[in-house]
């Protein structure tokens, strides 16, 4: 990946997109209401990864963009060009009454194979990496519980490495309108997610 220095410089205004969530009809920008939680994750193409996602009851709204890269309000031609350090990322605001931050880490670990590094399945590139990006210090080290212990899973299971990157979440930047809720617009558009087979009980990612 680029050096902030290499990386592309992007422009100060951010792209157009849409305002509402064109499944759940909720806001997919803040503010949110009180008590909604986000995160962001990167489980490859964004696509399918946000269709997962929407479709779980207590997500209140998600959105697809870029995050934990060098360039301000990247393009998607910019980020899969490799030259923004940007990864393909979902952006999901629930409400922990309803799904708890456990279920949807849940979801994040059987929905893709951590284990490629910078590829998901045929989508190879650094925009395809996985990874959590975290809001608050809680949501930080579920996280890396959860992949301590999913990560136990997979070596039970004679499997590999998990390459998953997590840390704080920095700026989220929207992508354009076209690829919010793609899925959804074009229900026979390409989705090339693809587990690993081996499933992530709610208790085994929740910290004892």
């Amino acid at each position: 990946m680029p050096e902030p220095d290499r990386a592309l410089k992007g422009r100060e205004t951010p792209l157009p997109t849409a305002d509402t969530h064109f499944v759940l009809g909720t806001p997919i920008k803040p503010p949110f209401p009180d008590g909604i939680q986000t995160v962001v994750l990167g489980l490859g193409c964004f696509w399918g990864a946000e269709r997962d996602f929407w479709q779980i009851d207590g997500v209140y709204t998600t959105a697809v963009g870029y995050a934990a890269g060098h360039t301000p309000n990247p393009t998607y031609e910019e980020v899969c060009s490799g030259s923004t350090a940007h990864n393909e990322v979902v952006l999901v605001a629930h409400d922990p009454a309803k799904v708890s931050f456990d279920e949807i880490l849940r979801h994040f670990w059987e929905g893709h194979d951590p284990t490629q590094g910078m590829r998901q399945g045929n989508d190879v590139g650094t925009q395809y990496r996985s990874g959590i990006y975290t809001s608050d210090d809680a949501q930080q080290q579920a996280a890396l519980t959860s992949r301590e212990r999913y990560q136990a899973a997979l070596t039970a299971a004679r499997m590999g490495e998990i390459t998953t990157e997590i840390q704080p979440a920095t700026a989220f930047y929207y992508a354009e309108e076209y690829h919010q809720q793609y899925l959804a617009k074009n229900p026979n558009g390409y989705c090339g997610l693809g587990g690993t087979g081996v499933s992530c009980p709610v208790g085994m990612v929740a910290a004892e």
